[in-house]
């Protein structure tokens, strides 16, 4: 059973399935912006910049697209076969991914050549989104690779709360958002954050239990928006 839904014709069929998803969600939901005044005023700074969100909000950052106001963004996904059509379904929304993961037992696949890519593209300017706690979790614990991109390309970064009501939350270790058509949804902008280019372990360790509290707290203030 795993093979058949790994497979071509399957994964294919999958991203067709989400796109359209997607965007029903899109053009049918009612999004609210709170502090949309803080990426107003990075978008006219026309520099790179880092958004963090949660990976059980992953299917809610369509609503994240009409407000970058036709900048370019990307989007850190893994090597997952689950990854590809996910890939597939947001390049038909005008969004592009960049793949790389680590593989069971912390072995890189395909992650050095993504970090790069990351990098480069921050450094020159674009906009990058990533999911600080995937692909396997722990659930809203932050990995150091949002810290170590924030620190080489100089890059700020936004925490990015989402909700939408009505939704339904998966089985997932992740709790996947599954937000129905037609309903509400709450982007919540919060940054921009820094960290300097001397930044040590420590601070780089600091900074991460800040960021992940900031972006918990955002998240919930997306939840209360909607109440």
């Amino acid at each position: 059973m795993k093979a058949l839904l790994r497979s071509a014709p399957v994964q294919g069929l999958l991203a067709v399935i989400a796109w359209a998803y997607l965007g029903l969600v899109l053009r049918t939901v009612r999004w609210t912006h709170v502090n949309r005044e803080r990426l107003d005023a990075e978008l006219a700074l026309s520099r790179g910049a880092i958004g963090c969100i949660w990976h059980g909000a992953i299917p809610l950052v369509i609503g994240v697209r009409p407000a970058l106001r036709g900048r370019a963004a990307k989007v850190l996904i893994s090597l997952s076969p689950d990854g590809e059509f996910i890939t597939r379904a947001i390049a038909a929304h005008g969004v592009q991914a960049i793949r790389g993961s680590k593989a069971k037992g912390g072995k890189a696949k395909g992650g050095a050549a993504a970090f790069r890519e990351c990098i480069d593209w921050v450094a020159g300017g674009g906009l990058l989104l990533v999911t600080p706690d995937g692909p396997r979790g722990p659930a809203e614990v932050m990995s150091s690779g949002v810290a170590r991109m924030a620190k080489l390309a100089q890059a700020p970064v936004y925490m990015i709360g989402l909700a939408a009501r009505p939704a339904s939350r998966a089985k997932s270790w992740d709790r996947t958002w599954l937000p129905r058509p037609f309903g509400r949804g709450a982007v919540v902008w919060d940054g921009p954050y820094h960290l300097p280019a001397e930044a040590s372990e420590s601070d780089m360790d600091q900074a991460l239990k800040m960021w992940s509290a900031a972006l918990k707290a955002a998240g919930a203030r997306a939840e209360a928006a909607l109440a």
